[in-house]
Formats: structure tokens, C-alpha cells, sequence
């Protein structure tokens, strides 16, 4: 089971992360700072363009930097970049084979930016375009579903985010995240059982706010890819203003909802939705209060900061995508229709 044993690698590789890119990404954010970049534009399809999502929330909040995820096709078919002026042009891709992904780092190349790689193919068309790389180091993702390199792409932003404010206690807390990762591992056996309840969800929303928004819309994709079910991601907020009205007795919800900044206004919807439509919730959270209002819930492991909880929340609900695709009958090794490296213009 492929699938299965890469998701119980995620420990060991963002420890591996921890310890061997820790001088380069020093490296990268000592020149960053020199260069005075004003935003970072950045470049990424599929898992990886939700790991972006992951960093328009955490170099916006502890860098002050704006990320802009970049609209590719302006690079290949429409042939008319934006003016890229001071940024940091950022390519995310697991393969790095991408050619639209490659087109936007070339162009930022050409027109003088700082330019970084963040992938699991150290030698790959993205690297060449780029001054500096990021090898996130996962191995052989031999599953077409990505997961462990998806948390660790996450990894590497934060890690990037942690040398660029030179904060010692946010690379601190990083270090406790493997640990953290093998203890939400620990409930794989529950997590399994809970899939069951789903055997039959066919369409469901997926809801997520602040740091978590990411894993809202990776969880939606596992779900697609893996399960077949039509589940559209939404932050919490933009569910208020017209989705919510699709939600009747029963239907499903998958919340992340970690205490935090944002920890209120989600719970405040999802008692809505239990109470008033009388939905039916999933909730992954470290909050007795919201777990509590779920059918079926997953607990954290305590003490995770709110920003660091992107990489240990989205690890149960790969599980819960694993599981759910057996209990229906797939093949979670082989997803019909898609392949492990897409290439697109």
C-alpha cells in the first residue's frame, strides 16, 4: 500500500527537513533581506498551489509579505506577463517538470527577480531557472496522490518564514512538529472507522479559515482524487454568502477548526449547521467545544500553534481519504483519469 506507508513517512521527512536545509533556507532568507523583495509571486498547480495558499497566510502575517499566486497561462498561451518589479518569484512543483510553472520562473529570471524552487527533483527544468532551491528531500512519492510531499512543502515555507524574521521560538516550535505528526498518526485506527460512516457521501463541502484555508482545499483534492466525491472547499467566511444554502438535513461537512484567531467564527458556523440544518459534521480540532458538536470527530495533539497546525491537521485527513477509498471499492494506488506528474502549458 503505497499511499498507506508514504503518509506514515511524513515524520521522518520533516525531521530530515529540520536538520539538513536548515543552512540553505538561512542562505535564502539572508539574501531575500538583502534584496529587499516587496511581494512574492508565486507559481504552483494542484497540491502544490494549496501549499501556496499555506503561504499567502504565513509570509503575510509574520513577514509582511504580500503573496500573489500567479495565473500561468498569461506566461505560456497568452504570452503577456505582468512586471514582476522586486519580487521573489517562487516555483512549487513536486516533479519541477511543469512547463507553464518553468515559464513563469524563466520570465522572472529575465526580468532580473530573485527566483527560488521549492521540489522534490533537485536536478529538473524548475531548478534550472532558479537562483536558489529548496529540496524538500520527501523520496520517491511513488503514490499519484501527493502527500508527503505536500507537508513538505509546507515545511520548507515555514521554516523560510521562521530564518526570514530570524525568530528562534517559531523554529523551535518547528522542531516539535514530527513528533506532533506521529501522534495524530497514533489514531489511524479510529480514523479508519469514522471513513466507514462515509461509504456512501457523494458530495460534501470542506471548511477551513486562516492558516487552515490550505488544508481545506488539499483536503477537497484528496477527497476528488482519491474518493470520487464532489467536495467543494470554502473558508468558513465565503460559505455565509450563498453556499450555506445548499446544506440540508444530513449532508456532510469536513471542518478544520483548531483554536486560534479564527477559532470562534468557525465554531459559531459550525452550531449553525448542526443545530439549524442539521448537518452532518466531521470536525478535525484540538477544542473539546466544537468537537463535541460533531457525529464524528478527530482530536489534535495539544499545544500546536495556530500557525503551525496546516502540517499536523491535513495528515488525518489523508487518512480519512485512504480509508474512505477502500471502504468504497478504489483503488487508492492508481486514481482513474490522472497521473503522478502533469505537465501543463
Amino acid at each position: 500500500m503505497t499511499l498507506y506507508s508514504e503518509i506514515f513517512e511524513q515524520p521522518s521527512i520533516l525531521r530530515g527537513l529540520l536538520e539538513e536545509q536548515i543552512n540553505i533556507i538561512a542562505e535564502i532568507a539572508s539574501e531575500i533581506r538583502k534584496r529587499n523583495v516587496d511581494f512574492v509571486f508565486l507559481a504552483a498547480r494542484g497540491t502544490s498551489d494549496n501549499a501556496g495558499r499555506y503561504a499567502n497566510y504565513i509570509w503575510g502575517a509574520y513577514n509582511g509579505l504580500p503573496v500573489a499566486l500567479a495565473t500561468p497561462s498569461l506566461f505560456t498561451y497568452y504570452q503577456k506577463p505582468p512586471r514582476l518589479n522586486n519580487a521573489l518569484v517562487l516555483g512549487v512543483s513536486q516533479s519541477g517538470k511543469s512547463p507553464d510553472i518553468v515559464s513563469v520562473l524563466a520570465e522572472g529570471r529575465k526580468q532580473g527577480c530573485l527566483t527560488l524552487a521549492i521540489t522534490n527533483e533537485k536536478d529538473s527544468p524548475l531548478t534550472r531557472e532558479a537562483d536558489f532551491v529548496i529540496n524538500i528531500q520527501a523520496g520517491a512519492e511513488k503514490a499519484v496522490a501527493a502527500t508527503k510531499t505536500y507537508t513538505a512543502e509546507l515545511m520548507a515555507l515555514a521554516m523560510l518564514s521562521a530564518a526570514l524574521g530570524n525568530d528562534d521560538q517559531r523554529m523551535e516550535e518547528l522542531n516539535q512538529v514530527p513528533d506532533w505528526a506521529e501522534k495524530i498518526l497514533s489514531q489511524n485506527d479510529q480514523i479508519k472507522a469514522i471513513a466507514q460512516r462515509y461509504l456512501y457521501m457523494e458530495r460534501c463541502v470542506v471548511l477551513g479559515r486562516g492558516f487552515n484555508y490550505s488544508t481545506a482545499f488539499e483536503w477537497s483534492l484528496k477527497l476528488k482524487e482519491l474518493t470520487y466525491v464532489v467536495a467543494e472547499p470554502y473558508s468558513s467566511a465565503d460559505f455565509q454568502h450563498g453556499p450555506i444554502a445548499m446544506v440540508e438535513r444530513g449532508f456532510p461537512i469536513m471542518a478544520v477548526a483548531p483554536g486560534g484567531s479564527v477559532f470562534d467564527s468557525l465554531k459559531n458556523m459550525l452550531a449553525e449547521l448542526r443545530n439549524n440544518q442539521n448537518a452532518e459534521l466531521l470536525v478535525i480540532s484540538d477544542q473539546q467545544s466544537v468537537l463535541e458538536l460533531a457525529q464524528s470527530s478527530i482530536e489534535l495533539p495539544a499545544g500546536i500553534p495556530e500557525w503551525i497546525t496546516p502540517l499536523i491537521t491535513i495528515i488525518p485527513a489523508q487518512l480519512f481519504c485512504n480509508h474512505l477509498a477502500h471502504t468504497k471499492g478504489y483503488n487508492a494506488e492508481s486514481p482513474r483519469s490522472i497521473r503522478k506528474v502533469t505537465e501543463t502549458h
